[in-house]
């Protein structure tokens, strides 16, 4: 048994107490000085130098009783850098074996069901058919006949390096993918040859599947074809608008000539087209214009950059103006307005772009109501169209109209008039947005103005009953802009209410509450409602009042619509479904809004009520139903407007003034044997033709209001009854209100018709129950003997030069001899009195405009 003890010169180690470092042991020595090892035999020179040796290497390694150390904590999650080597290999290894095999297994297809695309059918609510699509317009050229310039238009255009790149740009395709995903507008980043396999190979569709695709044929086409047979079919296979497929078709279509002839400009406007063919239309879309032009500036920028066009010729161009429209003749009447509207608003909406649109093939069903559609034509047929005479009135070659029906619970449009004839008229008047919309306006500012609790500059609350000034070119007060409107027919009013001053359009009293309530307050309600925000013209100072933007007669619509509905605002549409084969197309979300307070809603359609008992807009009580509405007159008589509304039935009617020819804006002046048209007249009239047609089928339904704190009139004072009066004859009406100047009776009172309707929702001045009669339909000193008005209407109410036959007693006067409003132009009631608001200059205040001057 050898002995286990340690070498002499080494210390015992505890086992029980931590590493310390040791001393050096002292080696032994053997006779005469030589070093033993430690089993105690003589070193050698070779033990020795190894024993030297490995101290030295063992003195470069970890220390006694010192482990190496692993990372801790939070670097623990991290990868090493050889894992993320060894990640990026391997992800650039799947990559490139994807190319590979996305190479290998795609093939170049056959062309697509596009090269002859199919219609598209439009149908009615109930699934009759609306209409077709017109047959696409296809024709095939040689690259030879497309003149160089109008190559080099198309590549300005669209892909400015086609001829020294690549196939496909990845670079590209990854910067348009990130300016859209950051809200930069939507790209493709795709070249032309991409373009091109789409166009004719593929298809429209927005997938993942069909990018992917396109890129890998891209890949090979230009790998196998040349760069002038691309380019040829792009030319061939493109889409330009108006059912044109192709460069030949397209130079047709816009420019009535053969693609070989078509100047530098016009293949800059061809070109300009590919990047949006319906919006870029400046004929069908006039609105647009300024983008096209914008465009096209930008195609023959970019001709000059490339050295394809000297700076002289750029600077000698100008814009070409394409010719006019010619819709296919399935389109006539009323369906082509339709079909673009539906089409407009699918693209618009980005349901489907316009060029999947136009590969057809689609079943889209309408919200459009067949029966509807028809009474909207034959209203206006009947009460506009059947008495023009251009051949005799030179005025009545200007004429045109415009409407929109929308049911406000729904948003649904059903029905829509957009001119005479889409083969004749192809603009939409519908639809447009260039002309104001006058005094249609004046109900937002006071939306606004109860929606935002506002007050007059001395601190007075706005409510139907709170007084303005209503002089004719009276000073704004509170701004530093200069500005004095004039009043319809220059006519002042003195101090009144806001719901006189809204059944009269007096223009100075909405002109001075826009600075009250504070336009962008104004211009932010108007965009609630439904006005979209980058309408034209929206004018920052207190002219915005009187109507100056110029939205359209569906943006208008749509406004109404919010109002009709409580202040609900529901976006409207024209789509019920949309399907290609079995496939159904997802539409958007509609979910309503309440976008004002109801009180705001419902206190500003209490006063629409009054305009159309007894304010401007009497013609719509034709249709017979509890209405509100709002008439308008734009600048220089260029346009007339009526707006509208049944609790259930939102129209708007406009008339407009354009020249057939120049396509100039027209004032109406002598339109129809009119010296003018306002909005209270042909417009209303046929929007109560319409409305009467429309719901014939339904009940009347009156309407639910919640009024803002304030809204109702102040209670009548107490009337003593008239000692001409005969025992059981009816309590004679109160005298005229001071806040509400009296108005003429116009031969009969329109007041009284709605035959105790208005139960307390502001349909008469008291807004209470008066048993058929108004105070707009009474003699305000109560009944003559043998006078006695029934139903509201005065017995012989008609007026005679103005003064109002049945105001008289016999022998004197009924409460001051007046009937409400029933002064003459220049003189007064029966008894000597004077009329209580004459003002300055002779104007009598509180007048009703003559018909001339009705908004």
């Amino acid at each position: 048994m050898s002995d286990q003890s340690p070498p002499p010169g080494w210390t015992p180690r505890d086992p029980d107490s931590p590493d310390e470092p040791q001393p050096t042991p002292s080696v032994g020595r053997g006779p005469g000085g030589t070093p033993r090892d430690e089993d105690g035999g003589a070193r050698t020179a070779g033990n020795t130098a190894g024993s030297t040796a490995g101290n030295t290497a063992g003195s470069t390694g970890p220390k006694p009783g010192k482990a190496r150390r692993g990372r801790t904590g939070w670097r623990r999650a991290l990868p090493t850098w050889r894992m993320l080597l060894g990640g990026v290999l391997l992800i650039a290894l799947l990559v490139g074996g994807a190319l590979v095999a996305g190479y290998l297994l795609v093939r170049i297809p056959p062309a697509n069901a596009a090269a002859t695309a199919q219609s598209n059918v439009y149908l009615y609510v109930d699934g009759s058919p609306l209409a077709r699509d017109g047959e696409v317009d296809r024709v095939n050229v040689a690259l030879s006949q497309v003149p160089r310039t109008v190559q080099e238009t198309v590549l300005a255009a669209e892909d400015r390096d086609f001829h020294s790149e690549r196939a496909v740009d990845p670079k590209a395709m990854l910067r348009a993918a990130w300016n859209t995903l950051t809200g930069k507008g939507r790209q493709s980043g795709s070249t032309i040859t991409q373009q091109y396999v789409k166009n004719y190979y593929l298809g429209q569709e927005q997938t993942v599947k069909r990018k992917a695709k396109e890129f890998f044929i891209a890949i090979k086409l230009g790998r196998e074809k040349s760069k002038d047979y691309i380019l040829e079919g792009y030319l061939n296979s493109s889409y330009f608008g108006r059912n044109a497929y192709g460069i030949q078709a397209a130079a047709q279509a816009y420019y009535g000539k053969d693609v070989g002839t078509l100047g530098t400009a016009e293949g800059a406007y061809l070109a300009t087209l590919l990047n949006s063919p319906s919006a870029f239309d400046v004929v069908a879309h006039p609105q647009s214009r300024g983008r096209a032009v914008a465009r096209w500036n930008y195609v023959l920028d970019g001709m000059v950059k490339k050295g394809w066009m000297t700076p002289a010729e750029r600077a000698a161009a100008r814009f070409p103006e394409p010719g006019k429209l010619r819709p296919a003749a399935g389109l006539s009447g009323q369906r082509g307005y339709l079909v673009e509207a539906v089409k407009d608003y699918i693209v618009d909406r980005g349901i489907l772009d316009d060029k999947t649109l136009a590969e057809g093939g689609y079943r889209i069903a309408t919200t459009i109501d067949r029966r509807r559609q028809n009474a909207f034509v034959a209203a206006v047929d009947t009460e506009m169209v059947a008495k023009l005479d251009p051949k005799t009135r030179k005025a009545d070659r200007v004429v045109r109209a415009g409407g929109v029906s929308i049911d406000p619970a729904t948003g649904k449009v059903v029905a829509m008039y957009g001119g005479i004839d889409y083969t004749r008229q192809y603009v939409n008047n519908a639809t447009r947005h260039d002309y104001q919309v006058a005094s249609t306006f004046k109900p937002f500012v006071f939306a606004a103005a109860v929606e935002n609790d506002s007050h007059t500059q001395d601190g007075r609350p706005i409510t139907p009953n709170t007084l303005f000034n209503g002089d004719n070119k009276r000073r704004v007060v509170g701004t530093r802009l200069v500005y004095a409107p004039e009043n319809e027919g220059q006519l002042s009013y003195g101090d009144i209410t806001v719901s006189t001053a809204t059944d009269l359009s007096v223009n100075t009293v909405f002109a001075q509450m826009v600075v009250d309530v504070g336009t962008a307050k104004v211009k932010e309600t108007a965009v609630a409602l439904g006005i979209p925000a980058d309408t034209p013209n929206w004018d920052p100072g207190p002219a915005m009042a009187l109507g100056t933007i110029q939205a359209s007669v569906l943006d208008m619509t749509q406004a109404y619509a919010t109002l009709a509905d409580h202040g609900r605002r529901t976006p409207y549409t024209f789509l019920e479904k949309i399907s290609k084969g079995g496939d159904t197309v997802r539409l958007p979300e509609r979910a309503p809004q309440q976008a004002v307070s109801r009180e705001s809603a419902d206190t500003t359609t209490s006063m629409l009520v009054s305009v159309v008992d007894n304010g401007t807009g009497t013609a719509a009580l034709a249709a017979g139903r509890p209405a509100a509405g709002k008439t308008g007159t734009a600048e220089l008589d260029r346009a007339a407007w009526f707006a509208a509304y049944t609790p259930d039935l939102v129209t708007v009617v406009s008339m407009m003034g354009q020249d057939p020819d120049t396509g100039r804006l027209e004032s109406l002046y002598g339109a129809l044997g009119e010296n003018r048209i306002g909005g209270g007249g042909y417009p209303a009239r046929i929007w109560a033709a319409y409305t009467k047609t429309a719901l014939e089928t339904t009940d009347p339904v009156d309407f639910d209001l919640e009024l803002q704190e304030g809204a109702a009139p102040p209670p009548e004072p107490p009337v003593e009854p008239s000692r001409t009066q005969n025992p059981g004859s009816r309590t004679p009406a109160a005298p005229v209100s001071p806040s509400r100047p009296a108005r003429p009776s116009d031969g009969g009172d329109q007041g009284g018709r709605d035959q105790g309707r208005t139960q307390g929702q502001g349909r008469n001045e008291g807004q209470g129950r008066d048993q058929g009669q108004t105070d707009g339909g009474r003699n305000t000193g109560g009944d003559t003997d043998g006078g006695q008005s029934t139903g509201g209407d005065t017995q012989g109410g008609q007026t005679n030069g103005g003064q109002a036959t049945a105001g008289r007693t016999t022998g004197g006067d009924t409460g001051g001899g007046q009937s409400r409003g029933g002064q003459s132009a220049g003189g007064d009631g029966q008894g000597d009195q004077p009329p209580p608001d004459q003002g300055p200059g002779g104007l009598l205040r509180g007048r009703r405009p003559p018909a001339d001057y009705l908004e």
